[in-house]
């Protein structure tokens, strides 16, 4: 069977991205993002069929705050409950993995295209880098998440936060470029009316 420009792309090689293949695979999954994005509050259903069609798994557990974006959708995978508040974009040019009741704050980029750094071979070719992003996590509004990075299960990413290496489990990261800042601890957890009650009767 013939190598496509389609397979290429998703083990991270050098592709045509003008392939018409890939083009009408483009075309299409923008089409249903369009749908999604002027669909209204109350057009769950509809909501719940188009992020089906988008995403190569997770369509059903989803919750999107429209506008959203992305390259292919097919190549996004989701796992239960994750969330993306108002105008998030994600390129999967290559395999987008995204772990269960992770949440993205507005306007988060998850990025996987990369382009040559020599000029005659970006006018004809580009490439890309994988991401995953763990379980219960959690990435502020307007970071990006560049090619190639790892974000651990747990973590917190800080809004605006420039995500160039990988981060591991259970830890606060932030910054430009992002670093890791401290671990999360149980401290972390924030006091509930009961906590706070316990907290207060300790204090007497």
């Amino acid at each position: 069977m013939a190598v496509t420009e389609h397979d290429r792309m998703v083990r991270g090689e050098l592709y045509d991205a003008l392939d018409p293949e890939l083009v009408a695979r483009r075309n299409a999954v923008r089409a249903l993002c369009r749908q999604l994005n002027a669909s209204a509050e109350e057009e769950e259903t509809l909501r719940r069929d188009l992020c089906r069609r988008i995403f190569g798994a997770g369509g059903d557990s989803v919750w999107i705050q429209p506008p959203f974006f992305c390259d292919y959708g097919s190549n996004i995978t989701l796992g239960q409950r994750v969330f993306f508040n108002f105008n998030c974009t994600v390129l999967d040019v290559c395999p987008v993995t995204i772990g269960d009741y992770t949440m993205f704050g507005p306007g988060v980029q998850v990025l996987t295209p990369m382009h040559p750094l020599d000029a005659a071979l970006r006018r004809q070719q580009e490439y890309g880098r994988p991401v995953i992003i763990g379980s219960d996590v959690w990435v502020g509004a307007g970071a990006l998440i560049l090619p190639g990075v790892t974000i651990g299960s747990g973590s917190v990413i800080g809004a605006g936060s420039v995500v160039t290496r990988d981060i591991p489990p259970s830890v606060l990261a932030a910054g430009n470029p992002c670093r890791v800042i401290r671990a999360l601890a149980e401290s972390d957890r924030p006091l509930v009316p009961a906590d706070d009650a316990r907290a207060a009767e300790k204090r007497i």
